[in-house]
């Protein structure tokens, strides 16, 4: 049911395929479960198709060894219309220790779609924060949109020149 379901958990194990020649998982592996995490939170609030708008202030925080307990956490910090801001970490866990640590983290805003085959925006249920944390969380949300909007006439200026 739209506008209930705020956050995803995804728990799986790290395996031999994830890896890079060092032995630790690709960024680009961590990126893609934060997106389908992400994707999953986005669709359980909104009840629609979404797509990924923006990823912002994405941090390789610590690595993640092969046997490590993933968690891969997406919550709802702001709707827009038809946008979802949501908080997307990646944890991992020592299962032997029981050490648990924050791997990867970033902030994502996905799109509502009233279709899946290039639709347009479709309006989503609005959330309001209920706590410290929330009102925290999306105070970040906020400043990130207006750093993302202050760059805007910048990125235009560069994709310009490199036009030419």
């Amino acid at each position: 049911m739209p506008g209930t379901q705020r956050e995803v958990n995804f728990r799986f194990l790290a395996q031999p395929t994830d890896v890079n020649f060092g032995g630790k998982v690709h960024g680009g592996m961590a990126m893609k479960w934060l997106d389908q995490a992400g994707y999953a939170c986005a669709v359980g609030w909104s009840g629609a198709y979404c797509v990924t708008a923006s990823v912002s202030g994405i941090q390789f925080l610590g690595p993640i060894l092969i046997g490590d307990l993933v968690t891969v956490r997406a919550r709802l910090i702001h709707t827009g219309t038809s946008s979802m801001h949501l908080a997307v970490d990646v944890l991992a866990r020592d299962l032997r220790s029981g050490d648990e640590r924050l791997a990867t983290s970033c902030v994502m805003v996905f799109v509502a779609l009233d279709r899946p085959d290039g639709g347009r925006p479709t309006p989503v249920p609005s959330w309001v924060p209920k706590g410290e944390d929330d009102l925290r969380l999306q105070e970040y949300a906020l400043k990130l949109m207006e750093m993302s909007r202050a760059m805007e006439p910048l990125v235009t200026a560069i994709r310009q020149k490199s036009a030419i």
